[in-house]
């Protein structure tokens, strides 16, 4: 075998061995994942608007619901996604959970249960920066709530769009 042939075999296995440990860790990875919900679920956490607001914000002053979430509402979340979705939330430790608003209540979303669902750690490091510059534009008037709420749902539903949605509010 010439120095050529063995070095290129050498290439092809390491690049075997890495491409083989590449799966097996997001194999793992996303077995991780289905002990809690990347995005909030259609049928339990449509998002629902503020119907009882507390003051108008924004140029187009949008309703806005202050925080109050109350702890047997937040549990009954974390039961349900468990429940009725094979979720294990419960299981896990609760302060890598928080209970999220669908739509924010930045952009004048509610308090209701169809608003809210258990948000892993993992994904609000993810999807937080989206909301803050999202409601940024939202007070300067550069951006209306139904375009506001439409970028957060596609980059809470679709991670993968979650560079793009920020690419988009940057521009604004």
């Amino acid at each position: 075998m010439s120095d050529y042939q063995g070095s290129l075999m050498k290439f092809v296995v390491s690049s075997l061995v890495l491409v083989l440990s590449l799966s097996s860790a997001l194999s793992a990875q996303a077995f991780q994942r289905t002990d809690f919900p990347s995005g909030p679920d259609q049928r339990l956490t449509p998002g629902s608007l503020c119907s009882h607001p507390s003051e108008h914000r924004y140029p187009e002053r949008i309703a806005y619901c202050q925080r109050n979430v109350e702890s047997q509402l937040k549990r009954d979340i974390f039961r349900e996604y468990d429940s009725e979705l094979g979720f294990k939330t419960r299981s896990m430790d609760r302060q890598s959970f928080k209970i999220d608003h669908y739509i924010p209540l930045c952009m004048g979303g509610s308090n209701d249960r169809d608003n809210l669902w258990p948000q892993h750690v993992s994904v609000y490091t993810l999807t937080d920066p989206m909301e803050g510059l999202a409601c940024e534009k939202m007070a300067e008037g550069s951006l209306e709530q139904d375009r506001a709420i439409e970028l957060i749902k596609r980059g809470k539903n679709d991670h993968s769009q979650i560079d793009a949605v920020l690419e988009e509010l940057n521009r604004l």
